[in-house]
Parts: structure tokens; sequence; C-alpha cells
């Protein structure tokens, strides 16, 4: 726990209840370590924030243009989405473009995310399937990536797997890692997944965003053109994206992993919350961010619901305050 600080704590009638640790790295496209809190090199999952990286073997492959994908489909292949009509059409699109069936998707099935978010009214069991799955997009990208090079479609999930290796190679070069270094695990929809340094994940996000080549030009472009598709009705990366006006590449990984990119600074931000608290992520992320000095005084109210500073009670009662404790360090 030592490359761990306290960021978030929370407080109930005046009394510390919980503290939330974490790391933080703000780097430049070089990879420089602008700012941190805690370790910035500390080694973590990356989760679905590596989605747009996960991406590049396909759109360097010429898969955009060998299939006609519109940049809603590409935005799709960072989804972690939804579930929503607009999601399941977009998954629809590319299986039929690279003329696949969803029954092909090695994804799984769970509840569509809008259930519980209340944005739409539960879905009736047996109404949903692999498409509603907020990583259908980027399993969609795969099996399309197979289409188009002749590869097995039933393996494509398998480390040993030329797509797979493939994706190895190009997040280990945009991260600017060796590959020996990316330590890998499978996520929750059964794809490999990889854990780095925080500073490397920044690094990623920062070329990305400054558009260091056509393919993170192309991907950056539909992320930020489409951040509804990339999470959904109240989520997220819509929210951010949408105060970042064009300028912010954002993704949010499960377990408490988040990355914010500048498109127009080349500079991207990645913090991970130790024990996964999405709410005090949320929390942590916006701070850094005013700490940065990226938020103006419309952004920085357009994403005050996402400090949840107030805990309420089930009637709605403010109960106790949530706040971030940290301040941004330069590099030692």
């Amino acid at each position: 726990m030592n490359e761990l600080v306290p960021l978030v704590e929370t407080y109930r009638g005046g009394t510390r209840e919980c503290v939330h640790f974490g790391a933080l790295a703000v780097t430049d496209t070089q990879g420089r370590v602008l700012a941190q809190a805690g370790d910035p090199h500390w080694m973590t999952f990356t989760r679905s924030t590596l989605k747009p990286l996960q991406a590049l073997p396909f759109v360097e492959g010429g898969g955009v243009r060998h299939f006609g994908l519109t940049s809603a489909n590409l935005a799709l292949l960072c989804a972690s989405h939804s579930g929503e009509p607009m999601h399941v059409e977009q998954v629809e699109q590319i299986l039929g473009k690279a003329g696949v069936g969803y029954q092909r998707l090695q994804c799984g099935c769970h509840v569509p995310v809008f259930a519980e978010l209340g944005a739409y009214p539960p879905p009736a069991p047996g109404s949903y399937d692999e498409r509603h799955h907020n990583c259908s997009g980027k399993h969609s990208g795969f099996l399309a990536y197979c289409v188009q090079h002749g590869l097995p479609l039933e393996s494509y999930l398998d480390p040993a797997h030329p797509l797979q290796r493939a994706i190895r190679a190009h997040v280990a070069e945009a991260v600017g890692l060796d590959e020996a270094r990316l330590a890998m695990g499978i996520d929750g929809c059964s794809a490999p997944n990889y854990a780095m340094p925080l500073a490397n994940l920044a690094r990623g996000f920062a070329r990305l965003a400054a558009g260091e080549r056509e393919s993170f030009t192309a991907l950056a472009d539909a992320m930020t053109a489409h951040p509804d598709l990339v999470s959904g009705t109240g989520r997220n990366d819509l929210d951010f994206m949408r105060a970042g006006r064009g300028d912010w590449v954002t993704k949010v990984g499960a377990d408490g992993v988040q990355v914010v990119a500048s498109r127009s600074r080349g500079e991207a931000l990645a913090l991970k919350i130790a024990d996964g608290n999405k709410l005090a992520l949320f929390t942590a992320t916006v701070e850094a961010l005013d700490q940065l000095g990226w938020l103006d005084e419309e952004q920085r109210q357009a994403l005050r619901p996402w400090r949840c500073e107030t805990i309420a009670s089930v009637k709605g009662a403010p109960v106790g305050e949530r706040k971030a404790v940290f301040r941004l360090a330069l590099p030692a």
C-alpha cells in the first residue's frame, strides 16, 4: 500500500466512515509524468479503458474501409454500452457488414446496463442476448477482424489466437511498453486484458487523443462524435465527453479505473481507486481535472453531479458527504 494515497473520504454525521486509496498519473504523449498522486507507475488492470487500443489492429488493418463501417459503428468498438436500442442497432450493423450472426459473440449475456440505471423499463427475461452485453461492440469488431483476415471465429478469445497476439502487440506499442511487461488477465467479457503502469495507460490515451497517426484520430473522432454510443443514457463517459466539447476522450473501466485525455493538450489522466468504488472514482476524477485547470466554470457545473458530494438516505435526505482529499504533486 506504500504506493497508494487517500484520494476520497466519506463522512456520516461528521465522522469519517470510509477512506478510498488509489493513485493517478498525468502524462504527455512521450510518457513524461506531469502530475501525480501516489505512485504514477502503479501496476493496474486497464479493464474497459483498453477498448480503443484493442480496436487498433482492426482499424490499422483497413477494417473500417473493408466493411464500410461508419463513425458510429467505430464508436461501438470502443464502447461499454448500456444495451439500449441505439447500441444494439450498431452491433447488428457491424455484424451484418461482417456477415456474422450474433450467436458467434462470446462475450456472454447479462441484464442490459440500462435496467440498473432506470433509463428504460426493465426488460423481460429472454428478451435480451449477447448483443445487449456492454462489450458486444468490441467483440463484434473482433469477429469482423477475423472474417477480414480469414481467421478462426470459434477461438477468437484465445490469447494465442492471431487476433489477440496482434492486439497485445498494438497495445504495447501504443503505451510504450515491451510486450513482456504487459501482465495478462481475463476480463469479465472473457477477453484477454492487460495490467500496466498507470503512466503508460495515460500515455496511450494522450497519443490517441493527440491523433499521432490516422488510426488514433479515427478512434478519437468516433468517440467524441458519439459519446452516447460509447456509454449510454445517464452514463459517465457521455457526460464527460459532452462537457469536454470534443476535446476530451474519456473511458471508464470496471473496478475503479478511468482515463481522460485532452486532444488540444496532448495529455491524459489515468486514475485507479484501489477498492474499485465507482463513486469515489468519479469524485477523484472531477477533482483531478479541476486541479489540473482543465475545467472552466460551465464544465465545473456540468460535472458537479459526478463529484457525488452528498450521501443520501433511501428517502433522499442528506446524511453524509463524500470529498476528495488529495493534492496533485509534481513528479519527484
